[in-house]
């Protein structure tokens, strides 16, 4: 038995504060990155930074599951421009668009929390095409980051 994709026009979106998520939201939110980043990709690294409390998370709530998240920084933290980091997107997610959602999403909404200006990301060098179609050009060569190759882009 096969099942279609899910549709992300039902999705819940939410932008908060750290200091606004509940304890259930913060949860749901650290344990997609470390199922994503930690144990898929087989990476040991350091997630709780202490970003997340300057940063407002963008999430996608598929009802109580969340689908997606992304971590909102203003200049200064991550890079001297305003940052977008912590991009994921759940398992059953994937294939669908919503990655592709959840960046233009975030993009604008660094618009309107920060105002328009450049957005620099640091990414997994072998997304560079993925970001590349969004507007981000690299700014730097390909670097390894805990073990992974990444590539410094910004979106103008």
């Amino acid at each position: 038995m096969t099942t279609s994709p899910p549709s992300t026009s039902s999705l819940d979106w939410r932008t908060q504060p750290f200091d606004q998520l509940s304890t259930a939201e913060l949860y749901a939110i650290l344990q997609l990155r470390a199922s994503v980043f930690v144990v898929e990709q087989q990476c040991a690294y350091q997630d709780v930074d202490g970003k997340d409390l300057l940063a407002h998370h963008l999430t996608a709530w598929d009802g109580a599951q969340l689908a997606a998240c992304a971590r909102l920084l203003p200049p200064g933290v991550s890079f001297p421009q305003v940052s977008i980091g912590r991009v994921v997107t759940a398992p059953r997610w994937r294939g669908t668009g919503l990655g592709r959602l959840l960046m233009a999403r975030s993009v604008d909404m660094c618009a309107q929390l920060y105002g328009a200006q450049p957005i620099q990301i640091g990414a997994q060098a072998h997304l560079k095409s993925f970001y590349g179609g969004l507007g981000f050009v690299p700014v730097s060569e390909d670097y390894l980051e805990d073990g992974i190759a990444h590539v410094d882009m910004v979106r103008p």
